[in-house]
């Protein structure tokens, strides 16, 4: 899943970015609307979190832009402002969801994560299965046959987004898309390395194989 972060506050948009990466987002930071928006025209976000007021171009112009454009991203609004006028004026401008500061990480998580089911209309399932592999989202524990599987960050966010995506191939550029917040040169065998890892903890003490390479064309995870 991949993020996309409107704020300023160099500080603020640090801990919230650091926060999603370690929740297994990709994450992109803004400090000013016209560079989001410019975003927004070469890229495809699951979530984006907008403050309402930044330089250039405020929040509220910025999501009213999005929607014009036909941009569907569901957009949180994280403001200092705390009226209810404030909060209806953002939800009337295309907002999805208003968050005001100071805010606990957790409820902006909790938040985000909402609004990415409800835009993918994805079940309210808390766990992943593909076979006997077991993925829990709100533990971030694996496992396979029962028995526990240790992830790095990056490997369970690969992970996961195979694990929402079964049967489904998925190329490079996906996968570097969806699991880096950066962009690497297509080139680079950094998916390789990192299949190669996560095929080594989930497929290789086991008689099954989930985790399949279709040559010139991506990786797959399947039941068969």
């Amino acid at each position: 899943m991949r993020a996309l972060i409107v704020e300023d506050d160099a500080t603020i948009a640090e801990f919230v970015a650091r926060g999603l990466r370690e929740a297994g987002f990709a994450v992109d930071v803004e400090p000013d609307g016209e560079a989001a928006l410019e975003r927004t025209r070469h890229q495809i976000y699951d979530v984006a979190i907008v403050d309402l007021m930044l330089p250039r171009r405020d929040g509220l112009s910025v999501i009213d832009e999005m929607r014009r454009r036909g941009i569907g991203t569901p957009v949180l609004i994280l403001s200092a402002r705390r009226s209810v006028d404030d909060r209806v004026k953002g939800l009337q401008a295309g907002g999805d969801d208003y968050l005001t500061k100071p805010f606990a990480f957790a409820e902006l998580l909790a938040r985000v994560q909402a609004l990415v089911r409800r835009a993918t209309r994805a079940p309210e399932a808390t766990t992943l299965t593909v076979d006997d592999l077991v993925l829990d989202l709100l533990s971030r524990r694996v496992t396979r046959s029962g028995k526990p599987i240790d992830l790095r960050p990056r490997e369970f966010a690969l992970l996961e987004y195979l694990m929402r995506n079964p049967g489904r191939v998925v190329s490079k550029t996906m996968i570097l898309s969806h699991v880096w917040e950066y962009s690497f040169d297509p080139q680079t065998n950094i998916v390789d390395v990192l299949v190669s890892r996560l095929r080594e903890k989930i497929d290789r003490p086991f008689e099954k194989k989930l985790l399949q390479t279709v040559r010139g064309v991506g990786y797959v995870l399947r039941e068969s």
